[in-house]
């Protein structure tokens, strides 16, 4: 059976979704990281990077939202997460998320752990004090060049919709109005209306 390591308040949140949107079998594990429970020895075995999601499977263990997302939707096809049989189109997906992964959620970690990148105080206070501004840019970017709708890819939900959701919800903490991201603010909407979604929002 598989098991999905999060946290609350994570990117972990968009695996879960996924995870309940294929009605498969899984075992959810949460770490509290105020306790620092993704530095013990027996999680660091798992991924020594310290972060979730991490996914336990029969063929391994996984980690970083893409790859786990992508595993999800070709793991359970039945599921309709990706267009499977089109490489074009997995493909965009891949872009779409993958730009969540390596800007996105890059500028908005500039926010609370500026650490990873400098030392000076000045520098963390200048990365703190921007990340409202880039948050904000990358979401428009998203709204205004990426953004099909009324899902993410067009008429069909897919792995990139849990993703944009979960990004989405970081924007209020970040000092940014969803609503000036109307299209966004819709999906999120729209998001909180699926079953999956609401069986898992209470455990983050």
């Amino acid at each position: 059976m598989l098991k999905l390591y999060y946290a609350p308040g994570t990117c972990a949140l968009a695996a879960h979704i996924a995870l309940a949107e294929t009605g498969a079998e899984y075992e959810g594990i949460a770490l509290d990281f105020s306790s620092k429970e993704q530095l013990a020895p027996k999680f660091l075995k798992l991924n020594s990077k310290a972060r979730v999601p991490v996914l336990v499977t029969d063929e391994g263990v996984l980690t970083e939202t893409p790859a786990i997302l992508a595993y999800i939707a070709q793991s359970y096809p039945d599921a309709q997460l990706a267009p499977l049989d089109n490489p074009f189109e997995f493909a965009r997906i891949q872009a779409f998320n993958n730009y969540l992964s390596s800007t996105v959620h890059v500028a908005h970690a500039h926010k609370l752990r500026g650490s990873r990148w400098a030392d000076e105080p000045s520098s963390l206070e200048d990365m703190f004090r921007k990340v409202p501004e880039n948050m904000s840019h990358l979401m428009k970017t998203l709204e205004d060049t990426m953004f099909v709708g009324p899902w993410v890819m067009g008429d069909s939900y897919t792995i990139c919709d849990p993703y944009l959701y979960t990004i989405a919800r970081w924007l209020k903490n970040d000092s940014v109005d969803v609503a000036s991201f109307p299209k966004i603010e819709a999906h999120m909407k729209r998001m909180e209306a699926r079953p999956a979604v609401q069986s898992i929002l209470p455990h983050h």
